[in-house]
């Protein structure tokens, strides 16, 4: 038996998860190094993984199968697809980083107790959501996917509600009910999209007798599974109101602002840039895989949502006061952009989407946690207590320009490539929704450089002029990032050549060519 590389892959921070949470109260240091030393040895499996997939291979790889529930036809089904591995590279890149932005974030305010151990249970819930997000990008077996679909919510809704946001504006109460909403929303919203699901997983097998995605797409194939119509068309709708909750697309998105707002800044990086990224994922794996047809059915209606979804997103951007919540309804609009190149449904508005999937987690990861730097260093999130930051903390300011450019998709920075094929994607196959959605680039620019501008130029304000530069920990945390900004975006090559054939076999299951463009016949 070959080594199960990618059951080791997801299990590794899963026990990192249980030994940091172990670690004796007076121990926070350590239980920080442990954390950081797991997620950087789960960054190297994933590495390998990475490098042990081969573009031109089967379409799952690395697969692992075994008997799991047996009466009910569940399996403990793994493989790995071009999209999943890129997603799956993307999570153990950015975790090492989340947990250095967040080195003391979770540390007791009263520095003399020893009593209690938030600073392990922070971390812990770190490496846990790691586990899940990586277990969920490569499990084919539907039902273990749902399992850890719902499974994640609990670390993150301990996250949200456990560790929120110092720089509160209010009081520590008001901050507290606030943090509690917000984490009482997230739940409820993926709760209920989660339920849904539920009810077309079991249809699923009612229908098919498998949860197995490799048996279901043979049944397909050879014609011994032939859905009704309206069969395939509810089920799809059951699995998509889930996914869309997650990814989150308009309008089911509201919860996004508030848990993004009140969480730590690490944490909702790995909302936005890590958990979020399932909901997108799974529409590719899932909706058009499992039902092709109602795909095509659906798509018109989805358009029109990721259309909403992209100016809407951006519009509440422009006129946000709040550093986080920018970032967040900016997200929303990111989004917008994935689900237009995945319905698209051409070759390169997929591979625009899988790569906007991984582009966007890195560069909102860069622009948030060096914004979490400067929050945490004037205690408040509104723009307007900040003025001329680059003239006191010139490095914080540029790295802060660089994640703002990325974010609105520069030529040069790796957001650009990814936005570019999405649109030329939606062109193609739907003119007036690629007209519409260039609007976001627009408002893009609009909001993070009147964002810049209202931050880190100007006067210096008082309250802001001792702010000293980024230290080395967070020079640790930015540079790095900045730098996979600049090389995805000029050499884009290791990320395209893995995705292409995954959108190839994705195409093949809608049954759906790229459009031809039209030649005018020479006279």
């Amino acid at each position: 038996m070959s080594f199960p590389l990618l059951t080791a892959t997801a299990v590794l921070p899963a026990v990192g998860a249980i030994a940091t949470a172990a670690v004796p109260a007076a121990r926070r240091t350590a239980a920080k190094w442990l954390a950081l030393v797991v997620s950087l040895a789960t960054l190297v499996l994933a590495g390998i993984v990475f490098a042990r997939f081969e573009p031109g291979g089967d379409r799952y790889q690395l697969t692992e199968s075994h008997a799991w529930i047996k009466d009910f036809g569940v399996r403990y089904e793994l493989g790995v697809d071009g999209i999943g591995v890129a997603l799956l590279a993307l999570t153990a890149l950015l975790i090492p980083f989340v947990i250095l932005a967040g080195w003391h974030d979770a540390d007791p305010l009263e520095t003399h107790s020893t009593r209690w151990r938030p600073t392990q249970g922070f971390f812990a819930l770190i490496l846990m959501v790691e586990a899940m997000v990586i277990m969920s990008f490569v499990a084919t077996d539907v039902f273990l996917f749902y399992i850890l679909f719902e499974a994640m919510l609990i670390p993150m809704y301990f996250l949200i509600g456990g560790f929120g946001d110092r720089a509160h504006s209010g009081s520590d109460e008001n901050a507290a009910a606030q943090r509690s909403y917000a984490a009482v929303k997230f739940l409820l919203y993926n709760l209920v999209g989660g339920l849904i699901m539920l009810a077309a997983v079991i249809g699923l097998y009612v229908v098919a007798g498998s949860f197995s995605l490799s048996e279901i797409a043979e049944a397909r194939a050879n014609g011994s599974l032939d859905m009704a119509t309206s069969t395939e068309r509810w089920l799809f709708l059951g699995f998509f109101f889930a996914f869309a909750v997650k990814a989150p697309l308009w309008p089911l998105h509201t919860w996004l602002p508030n848990a993004m707002g009140e969480a730590t800044t690490p944490v909702a990086v790995l909302i936005t840039a890590v958990v979020d990224k399932v909901g997108t994922f799974a529409m590719l794996r899932f909706c058009l895989q499992l039902f092709p047809e109602a795909s095509k059915w659906a798509t018109p209606v989805i358009i029109v949502l990721a259309l909403v979804s992209i100016v809407y997103g951006a519009l509440l951007a422009v006129g946000q006061r709040d550093i986080k919540r920018l970032i967040a309804y900016a997200s929303i609009s990111h989004f917008g952009f994935i689900v237009l190149g995945i319905f698209a449904m051409t070759s390169q508005g997929q591979s625009g989407a899988t790569l906007y999937m991984v582009n966007h987690g890195i560069s909102t990861a860069a622009l948030m946690l060096v914004a979490g730097f400067l929050i945490t260093r004037r205690g408040s999130r509104l723009i307007a207590d900040y003025g001329g930051v680059q003239k006191v903390a010139p490095v914080l300011a540029g790295t802060f320009l660089i994640g703002g450019l990325a974010t609105l998709s520069l030529p040069g920075l790796a957001p650009f490539v990814s936005e570019f094929l999405v649109l030329v994607g939606a062109f193609s196959a739907y003119p007036v929704a690629g007209i519409i959605a260039t609007t976001g680039i627009v408002l893009a620019a609009l909001y993070v450089l009147v964002l810049y501008q209202r931050t880190m130029t100007g006067p210096v304000k008082e309250s802001v002029s001792g702010m000293p530069d980024l230290r080395v920990r967070e020079l640790a945390v930015a540079l790095p990032l900045i730098a996979v900004l600049i090389f995805l975006g000029v050499f884009p090559k290791p990320l395209t050549e893995v995705v292409n054939p995954a959108v190839k076999h994705t195409m093949q299951d809608v049954q759906k060519k790229d459009p031809q463009p039209e030649v005018e016949a020479a006279k």
